[in-house]
């Protein structure tokens, strides 16, 4: 099921690069560009949204305040040429807060944030809250990796990007260790070491600090041995 997504903005190329990133990412479909917040309002009224890409500062109303008047919300998705007003995305709930130009790199940390608080909609009744994505998206060189979170085996932190060791194949993504903890979050993970994230599904041995995925032993660092045997301990019963 798509996320039908909304942009709201008075600049056209901002509209423009915000559709391309959409047209990129599977799973997101563009259903209305509007210029201010009074269009905006009327595909709110008559079609259903998921995601709202708003600009702050607009002709009339500004994004803020439209976002304010509204009952109910889709998932808000700020943008804006100014930093200054990041704080004012909490007040209203936005899921992130994107500086023009808005990079694909961040553009697609924005949407994985989306897609792990969106359930999966289902016409018939409502599903239990728990995580709803399979997958997620991370660039690697000039390509958009659809990734499974169950293909994972662990991820290996190496400076200033990480390397994602699935089932079948390796995938390397200029990242940071913290940005994939986030992704990662509501999942069976747990870090290990300051180089290495598991994935607990597809451990098959623990002993002496050391888990063993396949052929493949990861040490657990002597910083993160107490965190790490607190989970164990209180998730697991080990």
């Amino acid at each position: 099921m798509n996320l039908n997504c909304v942009i709201t903005d008075d600049e056209p190329i901002a509209q423009e690069i915000i559709e391309e990133y959409i047209g990129m990412i599977p799973g997101l479909q563009l259903v209305a560009k509007c210029r201010n917040a009074m269009e905006t309002l009327n595909v709110l009224r008559t079609q259903h949204v998921d995601v709202l890409f708003i600009d702050i500062h607009m002709p009339g109303i500004s994004g803020l305040d439209f976002i304010r008047s509204l009952k109910e919300r889709p998932a808000i998705i700020l943008t804006s040429a100014y930093p200054n007003y990041a704080i004012d995305g909490f007040d209203v709930d936005a899921v992130d807060y994107l500086l023009k130009p808005i990079s694909i790199e961040r553009f697609l940390r924005a949407v994985n944030k989306i897609f792990l608080r969106t359930p999966v909609r289902d016409d018939t009744e409502m599903r239990p809250q728990t995580p709803s994505r399979t997958f997620f998206f991370i660039k690697s060189n000039n390509d958009l990796i659809k990734v499974a979170y169950d293909a994972i085996l662990y991820i290996e932190g190496l400076e200033n990007y990480v390397r994602i060791h699935c089932d079948n194949k390796t995938i390397i993504s200029f990242s940071t260790m913290k940005h994939m903890e986030d992704i990662l979050t509501q999942h069976d993970f747990l870090r290990i070491h300051r180089s290495y994230i598991i994935n607990l599904q597809k451990v098959t041995t623990f002993q002496n600090h050391t888990f063993r995925i396949g052929s493949t032993e990861l040490a657990v660092g002597k910083s993160y041995r107490k965190a790490v045997a607190e989970v164990l301990k209180t998730n697991y019963s080990i």
